[in-house]
């Protein structure tokens, strides 16, 4: 695997933030304009996954890289399971719902398979 210079040229980082942009962009729509709460609960959770990439990574440490990956992995899975509580009180469309819950599981699996790259193959010393 090639080293990255910036947590901007992670593949992980790429998805988790085009992700962000599509949740916010649905939180845009009118049917949101007084879902406060869920509103944001989304968008801060959808933004966490980027969020921990890019801080892990400026830690400049593998071990905090590793911890950080795993927050991202899980807010992986609290977004998706928002995604589901949308799509089943009719705030998200099927297309929408099977596309992203899709990228997230996607983005979840590369989060642990990047995450069991890096504690195979420790910085050398």
């Amino acid at each position: 695997m090639a080293k990255a210079n910036r947590f901007e040229d992670l593949e992980v980082w790429q998805k988790a933030m085009k992700i962000a942009e599509d949740i916010y962009l649905l939180t845009r729509e009118e049917k949101f304009a007084r879902e406060y709460s869920i509103k944001d609960q989304i968008i801060r959770a959808a933004i966490s996954i980027s969020n921990n990439i890019s801080e892990g990574f400026e830690y400049d440490n593998h071990k905090d890289l590793i911890k950080f990956l795993r927050y991202s992995k899980g807010s992986t899975g609290e977004v998706r399971n928002m995604i589901i509580f949308l799509k089943r009180i009719g705030l998200v469309n099927e297309e929408f719902y099977l596309k992203t819950t899709n990228e997230l599981v996607v983005l979840s699996k590369q989060l642990y398979a990047f995450i069991n790259y890096l504690k195979k193959n420790p910085p050398e010393k």
